[in-house]
């Protein structure tokens, strides 16, 4: 497939990159500073471009088969992130103009705000309230898809905390709400690698089982 990535210089993105070009798809790397991606491959291409304007990344889209997002944007204590919104609305407009269908995003365990009762003490009080901000706006983007995106078949991927590390041989566990659950309803981990939330981002270009869903996901 002929794959459009942005974020491929996160630490989640550059680990899709790799899995994507061993997977023998053609990727094309949207980032905002090219030289920041030092991934060499004949089947790469690495343009850059402004997430936030639809006419820097049109031209970017014509006869790609699929987006994938691993965008992410830093904690903000004193103002209010809009970057995951504003970046998928402009990716969005630019899809349509391209007649591009089909887009895989991550997101986060949590996102909506009474997701995380169940979660540890150290989750719920510590961490939680740090990342608030990213959270709600990770939300909004999650609201946008679903209320404002029926023409195009999206997915957003929840994954728990990342580590920074390859993708293992895992069986992944999917669930349908904001973290997956064990057998009593509390979250059944805190963390996966960042290598398999890119291994189960890319199994969901072939299946349709979680199109136009958000989908919590982790590692048994």
């Amino acid at each position: 497939m002929k794959l459009l990535v942005f974020g491929a210089t996160g630490q989640t993105g550059q680990f899709l990159v790799r899995q994507a070009l061993h997977q023998d798809h053609v990727v094309t790397a949207v980032v905002r500073t090219p030289s920041k991606l030092a991934i060499q491959h004949d089947n790469l291409k690495v343009v850059e471009g402004n997430i936030f304007s639809p006419e820097s990344l049109a031209k970017h889209f014509n006869e790609q088969d699929a987006v994938l997002s691993c965008l992410g944007f830093p904690i903000s204590v004193f103002s209010q992130i809009t970057g995951y919104t504003e970046s998928m609305k402009a990716i969005v407009a630019s899809m349509r103009l391209a007649k591009v269908n089909r887009i895989i995003a991550m997101t986060s365990w949590y996102t909506q705000t009474e997701s995380s009762e169940k979660a540890s003490s150290m989750v719920r009080w510590m961490l939680i309230p740090m990342i608030r901000t990213i959270l709600n706006n990770m939300y909004e983007m999650e609201n946008y898809l679903n209320k404002e995106c029926e023409d195009l078949d999206w997915t957003t991927v929840r994954p728990p905390g990342l580590q920074n590390a390859p993708e293992t041989d895992k069986e992944i566990l999917t669930h349908d709400g904001y973290f997956v659950p064990d057998q009593d309803g509390i979250p059944i981990t805190n963390s996966v690698t960042r290598g398999d939330v890119a291994r189960f981002m890319l199994s969901q270009l072939n299946v349709d089982s979680w199109v136009k869903k958000s989908v919590a996901m982790v590692t048994k």
